[in-house]
């Protein structure tokens, strides 16, 4: 018995031959269409069509000496990826820009020492094109310092500390989005004002912290903040802290809506009222925000346009511009908290 030939795969001297145009015009609008005439691009692009050729994503990472792929390096543990929505909200607005280009999209979680020395190998060896780093922490420079040293092109989500003139990066306006929201509560007649703040090793935690000592001003009180890690729980932790410290404190800003989240349920607990008793404010305006009851009056962060930027700024890295940084303004989101 015998088989019927196989049928070749177009190549490109098909499609060329389709289109009645040259080997390298071809190629050249394969490779973005540069210095092709309108006239061969649409004879081209139909000639593909017709012949049903498709690029080999292996032959033309080899020509081009790219992964055609990048990285979304998140230094957290796997249990904060699941639990903070904004992680989420970043890498399918990431992935959907980068969609646009037709490039991947690599998840690369680096929370351990042990992880982040994997990701350290993998990143170097040339396996992504870039890398999107996010919630970088200034307690974790090591695994950033190779990504410079290697000359991998990467933006950050945030500023990166100790690196602010080496990598790019896009970034909220933490500093005046927390004034915006101190502002407000005294505006609401609020006096004992009282902050849990995101990681000290952190530009968002810190930038807000620096928000709240300006607000505060001469009348600054050591005990009227206590430190978080953006989780849940350490709301809830530092909710209760101030309970004990400060019993007639009237307002909380929280560094992030999770934390704000956490401090509601203590408050609950206590038997307090929000906001008759304790208004409480928070920061990034996650879903559930709104869902929270009270409303959480918040700070909005435009998640989708930073993973925008990011992803802009890093191709511009990745085709060889310099590194650029971006400061995106917030808004502020009053609710019923306050």
């Amino acid at each position: 018995m015998t088989h019927p030939p196989m049928k070749q795969r177009p190549k490109i001297d098909d499609v060329a031959a389709e289109a009645g145009v040259s080997r390298g015009t071809v190629s050249r609008v394969l490779n973005g269409g540069h210095w092709v005439s309108p006239a061969a691009l649409a004879a081209v692009n139909a000639a593909i069509k017709k012949t049903g050729y498709r690029v080999n994503p292996h032959a033309r990472n080899l020509a081009t000496n790219r992964a055609n792929s990048v990285a979304f390096l998140l230094t957290e543990s796997h249990d904060r990826l699941f639990e903070d929505p904004n992680f989420a909200v970043l890498m399918r607005g990431a992935a959907d820009a980068l969609a646009v280009h037709d490039i991947p999209l690599v998840l690369i979680m680096a929370g351990t020492d042990d992880e982040q020395r994997r990701a350290t190998e993998f990143l170097t060896a040339g396996h992504v094109d870039g890398v999107l780093l996010v919630s970088s922490h200034g307690s974790r420079k090591g695994i950033i310092s190779e990504i410079i040293a290697a000359g991998v092109p990467a933006i950050a989500c945030g500023v990166p500390l100790g690196f602010e003139k080496k990598m790019g990066y896009v970034a909220a306006d933490d500093y005046e989005g927390a004034l915006d929201v101190l502002k407000h509560l005294r505006s609401r007649g609020r006096k004992r004002i009282a902050t849990i703040t995101g990681p000290q090793d952190t530009s968002g935690g810190i930038r807000r912290l620096e928000a709240y000592r300006a607000d505060q001003g001469a009348d600054f009180d050591e005990s009227l903040v206590v430190h978080g890690d953006y989780s849940r729980e350490s709301g809830a932790k530092g909710m209760r802290d101030l309970l004990n410290r400060v019993p007639d404190l009237d307002a909380v800003f929280a560094g992030n809506d999770l934390m704000a989240l956490g401090a509601l349920d203590v408050l609950k607990e206590a038997g307090l009222r929000t906001p008759e008793d304790v208004a409480v404010a928070g920061f990034d305006d996650i879903n559930v925000s709104s869902e929270a009851a009270p409303a959480l009056t918040t700070v909005r962060q435009p998640f989708e346009r930073i993973s925008d930027e990011m992803v802009r700024l890093l191709l511009a890295v990745i085709e060889g511009q310099r590194p650029a940084a971006i400061t995106i303004p917030t808004e502020l989101v009053i609710r019923e908290s306050t």
